[in-house]
């Protein structure tokens, strides 16, 4: 029988409004053998939104309690809350042979790969600025005030994409979509996954009849 292959660790980092979710969102739905790690925040939760679902949502005093247990592969900062990866978790996920794909933002990506240097990084962007504007906007849930905060935000979130392994341009989805899966495969056809998975058949194709 094939044998089964460590997973990949995958992280996805994208300006808030970039489409880094949905995209993410659709892969899960149309890929097998690969999860999204669900983060935990101090955020408050949004409408729509499901606790375990979207993120673990925690308070603050639970969050620093898991930061000293070491609980977490990755920690950030964003404005003004605290999003954390939970490292068992991840671990555990990849040794049963299941990709895993984090979705966090570039300071949570840089300090995976210095942990993690195998991780396989990707920056989805958008077309514009203009583009990323109208989609927040067009969310309806923030004040002037806020997207101009996160419009900046973006600008610094979008300067670290030099440190990504690929890069995806989100202007249309679908081949955005097409773009996101075509990385995922081909790290799972590289020669270290193809000999763990097919040993088997490869050690058969190098016999001598």
């Amino acid at each position: 029988m094939p044998q089964s292959s460590k997973g990949t660790l995958f992280t996805v980092s994208a300006p808030s409004g970039a489409g880094k979710t949905s995209l993410v969102a659709r892969l899960l739905k149309e890929t097998q053998g690969i999860q999204v790690s669900i983060s935990h925040t101090t955020r408050p939760m949004r409408p729509g939104e499901q606790h375990g679902i979207n993120y673990h949502f925690i308070d603050h005093e639970q969050f620093q309690q898991m930061l000293s247990q070491s609980a977490f592969l990755e920690h950030a900062q964003v404005f003004d809350n605290f999003y954390g990866t939970s490292q068992a978790w991840v671990e555990d996920t990849l040794l049963g042979g299941t990709d895993v794909i984090l979705e966090i933002d570039w300071q949570g990506a840089a300090q995976v790969r210095r942990l993690m240097p195998d991780t396989v990084s990707i920056f989805i962007l958008p077309p514009s600025q203009e583009a990323l504007r109208e989609r927040l906007t067009g969310r309806g849930q923030d004040d002037d005030t806020v997207i101009n905060r996160r419009m900046a935000a973006a600008v610094t979130e979008m300067s670290h994409y030099v440190e990504g392994d690929f890069v995806v341009i989100n202007d249309d989805f679908e081949q955005a979509l097409v773009e996101l899966k075509a990385i995922i495969h081909s790290q799972r056809l590289k020669l270290e996954k193809q000999q763990q998975r097919h040993a088997d058949l490869l050690s058969a194709l190098l016999t001598q009849a």
